[in-house]
């Protein structure tokens, strides 16, 4: 989710119900530590806790070295990704390439846990491939070196996003160890999340590729959890004003010149679906400011809002049609 979770995303998530984020991941090696992305990625003002930094690296003495550097600024959580599945990552042995190498994994972890006073979270797949999968194995290297939480992506590395997760690999993780652990990988919706609950028995569930253009996704699963009935969607008008808020915290963290280019491909997620959508789209696409993107874009909301109360609710029908089918 780099690229996503930035500080703008992350309130906005955990204002909307979720109940942690995690932030982008953190490179290791200090001489990256200046650059303006990682400035940035580690700047939390204003965010609520819990405060997760997730950090990346091969090489345990960088590995604590970026987790005590990411403390002294703030985390009250260290995240050690192991899940990342991007090429750029896996090429210096780094993300989920360390799946396949476990000394080294319990090395890292180790090392890590032992360096920071604050608790040390895991991310990992369920294997490099389908010939490779060990995620029984690093789920118990990682709670007899000291991770307090395991997030699973129920896929391997070689799948990347394709075909669908394996919430069975997930379950037996969970049955393994007596840490809690966290379901990850294509749930969509409140019924999705819980299902994958109930079979996985995971402690909670991860959402990433579907809080893109709905946040509010988190409120949604937490009504549905609680009460078994579903919250209703937000109105045009809430994610009118959602929208804004996100566009005008965007904005003032990157600033003009990257602000509206980074703000593209969130207001693109939001609007989907929408009657118009394709064509404003490509004219948001053409503006170079951000004051005319964010005119815009209201816009085009405020045209919504002329003929329908409630257009989002067509990702609840959707979703809906598509589990009674698969039943």
């Amino acid at each position: 989710m780099a690229g996503v979770t930035d500080r703008p995303f992350r309130i906005l998530c955990k204002k909307l119900g979720a109940s942690m984020a995690v932030s982008e991941m953190v490179a290791s090696n200090a001489k990256l530590w200046q650059t303006e992305k990682s400035i940035r990625r580690g700047d939390h003002t204003g965010e609520v806790d819990p405060i997760v930094v997730q950090i990346a690296g091969a090489a345990p003495e960088m590995m604590v070295e970026a987790a005590r550097y990411n403390v002294e600024r703030g985390a009250q959580i260290i995240d050690i990704n192991m899940g990342c599945p991007a090429k750029k990552v896996c090429n210096v042995q780094a993300g989920s390439a360390l799946l396949q190498d476990e000394p080294l994994v319990a090395r890292i972890i180790s090392a890590v846990v032992n360096a920071v006073a604050v608790p040390v979270t895991l991310k990992i797949r369920t294997g490099w491939d389908r010939d490779h999968k060990n995620a029984l194995t690093i789920a118990r290297i990682a709670e007899e070196n000291g991770v307090q939480s395991l997030a699973v992506h129920g896929r391997t590395r070689a799948d990347l996003y394709n075909g669908e997760a394996e919430y069975e690999t997930i379950a037996a993780v969970k049955a393994a160890v007596k840490i809690p652990v966290v379901a990850n990988g294509d749930i969509d919706s409140p019924e999705k999340a819980k299902r994958v609950l109930q079979y996985t028995k995971a402690d909670a569930v991860m959402i990433g590729r579907a809080a893109q253009g709905r946040p509010w996704i988190f409120r949604e699963i937490q009504f549905y959890l609680k009460t078994g009935t579903y919250l209703a969607p937000p109105t045009v008008a809430e994610v009118r004003e959602i929208t804004a808020e996100h566009l005008q915290n965007l904005y003032a963290f990157y600033g003009e010149e990257k602000g509206y280019r980074i703000a593209r491909k969130h207001i693109a997620w939001y609007i989907e679906g929408a009657p118009g959508a394709n064509a404003f789209r490509t004219e948001m696409n053409a503006i170079e400011n951000t004051q005319p993107q964010f005119t815009a874009t209201m816009r085009f909301f405020d045209k919504l809002l002329q003929h329908q109360q409630h257009f989002f609710d067509y990702r609840e029908r959707t979703v809906a049609s598509q589990l009674q089918h698969a039943a």
